[in-house]
């Protein structure tokens, strides 16, 4: 065998592993849904949970959506810690959101601006854009490549995405942190 032709089987080999990975992960996280949504443990129920599951993983191969967007599974480690994180803002923004509504008119000023994305995926720029409309108080109106276009409802939620924290926490997310940058941690 030539050096080019084992080049070509590993890379070929790293690729079926990369799938087969994919396809395992998604097994797992249907089967744990599949049991979530049944509940039941009987034979017959258990052998249909399995055709089930085996015809869904089926049907994404032959439809060829299994890949690293549509199932990114190199995020699954840091997602966890992260989508902790976007709960705590999330409830942060719900009670400055409440008082500003409470404190009257004054204190709501909502203003449109644009952010810069540092993402470098798409899965990387739809989780920020979500993340921020998830976010009370403010709302993904537009992407365009990287610059998002933003409403807010106070001074305090334009302030807080500006800083840039939810970006560099996505972007270290993504895998694709930028030297100097703190990341997700």
């Amino acid at each position: 065998m030539t050096i080019l032709s084992l080049l070509c089987f590993a890379v070929l080999l790293k690729e079926m592993v990369k799938i087969l990975m994919h396809l395992i992960t998604l097994a797992i996280g249907l089967t744990v849904l599949w049991f979530l949504l049944s509940g039941y443990f009987i034979p017959l129920t258990l052998a249909l949970g399995v055709i089930s599951v085996l015809f869904v993983l089926w049907l994404a191969h032959r439809m060829d959506v299994i890949d690293h967007e549509s199932h990114p599974i190199h995020m699954t480690a840091k997602g966890i810690g992260y989508y902790f994180w976007l709960l705590w803002e999330i409830i942060k923004s719900n009670f400055n959101v409440t008082i500003a509504i409470l404190s009257g008119p004054r204190s709501v000023t909502p203003s449109l601006f644009k952010v810069q994305a540092s993402q470098t995926s798409d899965v990387g720029k739809v989780t920020y854009a979500n993340s921020i409309t998830l976010t009370p108080g403010t709302v993904t109106i537009l992407v365009e490549d990287n610059k998002f276009t933003v409403h807010s409802l106070t001074s305090a939620a334009k302030e807080g995405l500006q800083s840039g924290e939810m970006d560099r926490k996505i972007t270290a997310l993504e895998g694709f942190v930028a030297p100097g940058s703190e990341g997700a941690g």
